[in-house]
């Protein structure tokens, strides 16, 4: 077996992971993790950027194969950006969860460019990497005006291991309102407030952009050869995962699961997006835009489970239970699910505990991943990466829902690692899936399917 290693820095909304991946098998070798923490700060709420590196570089140190790391490939959620100044120092780093953005909320909605050129929804809080922009040079001027770069939150890494800067359109086209993906350039927006001029040079998520800098191989032991890749935005690695092999005609879609559940279907049209409906257009990592469309469902699914003392499995039983009481748990009537906690609503839940919660909870993720689907038209094989694909009950309920579309489940390499050898160029093996065969129909729930639209959708 080869000793050959792929490092990845998986920076997600709510963890963040160091993953050493075998470059052969493309099976893991090790992981580590630590919660995404936010730093309140004077002026925004910041990401914890520099807690991260601290751990990064303690995890490195200690990790018994470092030598064997052949690359580095850095992934991280969107809607984030760090701001360096003309010395290389963090003027912001701002946490798009920050309530303080909505102060200029209807002000920024102006400025925006029309959604048929971005396909950028008008989102609450920072989802918009434009609007943090615009409260950073609208409210805090003197600070903004020192800054010279603005390196997409994958690139910020990449630069912090290897010292080269660069822009990439997955993060770059991720409801940012700073890119036209059509036209491959960025929004009229970040051209007139003069934002395009921030964006370091575009890149590909493929390339090496260069080997790791002398103070990570000094401060981690490192071989000094170990190239450092471009990056990738998560949820466009899982989809990037899945793409690879296909042909271009090959209707699909991903269901990347996480702190997001985000749906993007290849071959849908981008026709279909609705701006009021949080739906969007992403960039994939060849450029081209990918019909989305999301919901906040980790972050809902620990909301409506509460307390528990560890992993709870939703069951068969409970789920009986949750559809004989008629327990429902409906969604926000913002489709956009953005805030921490449940913002939708639940009926009949007084006394359901520990299992009969996940099942209501299981059952909500599917309906509103069913939901997701119809929204985009999507056809063809549904392929389920994260953490939603070791949910038996879950992926049950989307086979009822989905009758006509084959269900999917990646193997024990997850999405981000595959794409993460594939960035690397060290050629995975094409990614293996399990099938999932539907043995029983539940009649029963597609009835319960049916009450919960009329009550989540009524005007529909």
């Amino acid at each position: 077996m080869s000793k050959t290693l792929i490092g990845i820095l998986d920076v997600g909304k709510t963890h963040t992971k160091f993953i050493a991946a075998n470059a052969d098998s493309g099976r893991i070798a090790a992981q580590y993790e630590r919660a995404s923490r936010s730093i309140e700060g004077s002026v925004i709420r910041a990401l914890d950027v520099a807690g991260i590196e601290r751990w990064l570089l303690e995890t490195l140190s200690a990790f018994p194969d470092k030598a064997a790391i052949e690359a580095l490939v850095p992934v991280a959620h969107g809607a984030a950006a760090v701001l360096l100044d003309s010395e290389e120092r963090v003027q912001f780093a701002p946490d798009y969860e920050d309530h303080v953005f909505e102060l200029v909320a209807e002000t920024y909605r102006t400025q925006r460019d029309l959604f048929s050129e971005t396909f950028s929804p008008f989102l609450p809080l920072g989802l918009n990497m434009g609007r943090q922009l615009y409260f950073l040079e609208s409210r805090h001027a003197a600070p903004f005006k020192r800054v010279q770069s603005c390196l997409l939150y994958p690139q910020y890494w990449a630069w912090r291991l290897c010292g080269e800067k660069a822009s990439e359109v997955t993060s770059l086209g991720c409801h940012s309102d700073l890119w036209r993906p059509r036209e491959v350039k960025p929004s009229r927006l970040a051209d007139r407030r003069g934002w395009s001029s921030l964006l370091p040079a575009l890149r590909a998520a493929s390339d090496t952009l260069g080997r790791v800098s002398a103070e990570l191989v000094h401060a981690t032991g490192l071989d000094p050869s170990c190239r450092v890749q471009c990056g990738i935005h998560d949820s466009n690695a899982s989809y990037l995962s899945h793409r690879s092999g296909r042909s271009a005609s090959e209707p699909f879609a991903v269901v990347s699961s996480g702190t997001w559940v985000i749906v993007m279907a290849h071959g849908s049209d981008l026709s279909r997006l609705r701006e009021s409906d949080d739906m969007l257009a992403n960039v994939d990592a060849l450029g081209q835009p990918v019909p989305t469309a999301r919901f906040m469902g980790g972050r809902e699914y620990e909301a409506i489970l509460g307390a528990s003392n560890g992993p709870v499995v939703p069951t068969h039983e409970a789920l009986a239970s949750i559809l004989r009481r008629r327990a429902f748990a409906l969604p926000p009537a913002r489709a956009a699910s953005e805030r921490s906690g449940f913002a939708g609503c639940l009926i009949r839940v007084e006394g359901l505990k520990g299992q009969e919660l996940a099942a209501l909870a299981t059952a909500y993720l599917a309906l509103r991943t069913d939901r997701r689907l119809s929204d985009l038209g999507a056809t063809g094989d549904i392929l389920v990466d994260g953490p939603l694909s070791t949910n038996r009950l879950y992926v049950e309920l989307l086979a009822n829902l989905r009758p006509g579309c084959p269900i999917r489940l990646n193997d024990a390499r997850s999405g981000v690692v595959r794409a993460a050898l594939v960035l690397a160029d060290v050629r995975p093996r094409a990614a293996e899936y399990v099938q999932f065969a539907l043995s029983d129909p539940l009649p029963e729930f597609l009835a319960y399917k049916s009450e919960w639209t009329d009550l989540a959708y009524p005007h529909t």
